[in-house]
């Protein structure tokens, strides 16, 4: 199986109540490659980047698995920059600068080498640049996988109205759900949003969980307390991976697989919130994985008997 993961590579400038990071790695398909190349390689990244880049973040991507032949490099450029700071309750920030850089006239490519790929995940990014690339590839993924943002319904709506035709799953948080339905109830969310197109929605929830919608099939998973919240931000990209990256593993897109999907990017997501950027990703085993999940079903799992 075989994997292409599309969207940011970048610098953050995180806050929150609990610290600061100052400038480090982050973007959207950083996040994506990271979580999912626990379960599936090679993924295959299509992004852009500056010569500020740090070579060695691209080494340790490849020594992963990750492979960097759809990454541009414009070595005279600077990379993508966002800086944020959170506010206590950790779901809720404030924008305090961005800037495009390389990213305000990127034009995917998509290698020869990733065509016949059978699984596309495309991260939060310009809906025109993820049209692009599902237009480039000749054969059509078994499962395209779409994540996106208010931001992008606000200001590129048309363009997102056309991707959302083309995907298979839609990710969004429920205030972007109510947003893009204009809808409150998410059960009736979901049924306006699928009939734009995906067959599937996950609705991300924070530290509340995740509801996943196919037809009229509903289920929920929780979200794992934890004690220390250091970092949210590539929380929802990390759940991306470990989604797509069970999906990849198993060869398996039922309804019933998407399920433990949602359970493996939820233990993925967990993890990620543990400490700044992607240096908890990068600490990860194998056995850490499998126990988070473990926690994650014992959190749910509980015998009952009706009378």
């Amino acid at each position: 199986m075989s994997l292409i993961a599309v969207g940011t590579m970048a610098f953050d400038d995180i806050e929150t109540p609990f610290g600061k990071s100052d400038r480090i790695i982050g973007g959207s398909a950083t996040y994506i490659a990271w979580s999912a190349s626990n379960f599936i390689r090679p993924v295959r990244q299509i992004s852009v980047i500056g010569g500020d880049f740090p070579t060695s973040e691209l080494d340790a991507l490849a020594e992963r698995g990750v492979d960097l032949a759809g990454v541009q490099v414009k070595k005279n450029e600077r990379s993508f920059f966002w800086a944020g700071r959170y506010h206590l309750d950790m779901n809720t920030r404030d924008t305090l600068d961005t800037q495009l850089n390389v990213l305000g006239d990127f034009k995917p490519t998509v290698p020869e080498s990733y065509q016949g790929s059978e699984f596309l995940i495309l991260g939060n990014l310009m809906p025109s640049l993820q049209l692009d690339v599902i237009r480039q590839l000749r054969h059509r993924p078994d499962l395209i996988v779409l994540d996106t943002m208010n931001f992008w319904m606000e200001t590129a709506m048309p363009d997102l109205e056309l991707v959302l035709k083309e995907v298979d799953v839609l990710m969004i948080n429920d205030s972007e759900a109510r947003q893009l339905s204009a809808q409150f109830s998410l059960v009736k969310a979901a049924r306006e949003i699928m009939a734009m197109g995906p067959e599937y929605l996950v609705i991300k929830k924070g530290e509340h969980g995740a509801l996943l919608f196919h037809k009229d099939q509903v289920f929920y998973a929780p979200a794992l307390p934890l004690e220390d919240v250091f970092d949210p931000t590539g929380a929802g990209d990390t759940f991306a991976g470990g989604f797509i990256g069970h999906l990849a593993r198993t060869k398996d897109i039922s309804f019933e697989n998407m399920k433990t999907a949602i359970i493996v990017g939820s233990a993925m997501a967990s993890f990620c919130v543990e400490k700044f950027g992607t240096t908890r990703l990068k600490e990860l085993k194998e056995a850490d994985i499998n126990a988070r999940i473990k926690q994650f079903v014992d959190l749910v799992n509980f015998d009952i008997s009706l009378v």
